[in-house]
């Protein structure tokens, strides 16, 4: 019979409290941005959404508007 390769199993809460450790760890390593940052950061993903939103939003009722003309003047027979 051969030999068995695998490592017996560890206790799950010692591999959990492992992982919190470690995890707790590398956040401390992040570098983190100044509030200054954080809330310039927000302020421009706030008015590029709402930029990009009002750019989809034209398009859709212009191309809304534009294929429903083009269906009730193309259409044969009126």
């Amino acid at each position: 019979m051969a030999a068995s390769t695998t490592t017996p199993k560890r206790n799950i809460f010692r591999r959990i409290a492992i992982f919190w450790h470690e995890t707790v760890e590398e956040l401390r390593k992040a570098s983190w941005p100044t509030w200054l940052e954080l809330r310039d950061s927000t302020v421009l993903v706030i008015i590029t959404v709402l930029l990009l939103g009002a750019f989809i939003s034209m398009s859709d009722f212009s191309l809304f508007n534009l294929v429903t003309w083009l269906s009730n003047h193309a259409a044969p027979g009126k």
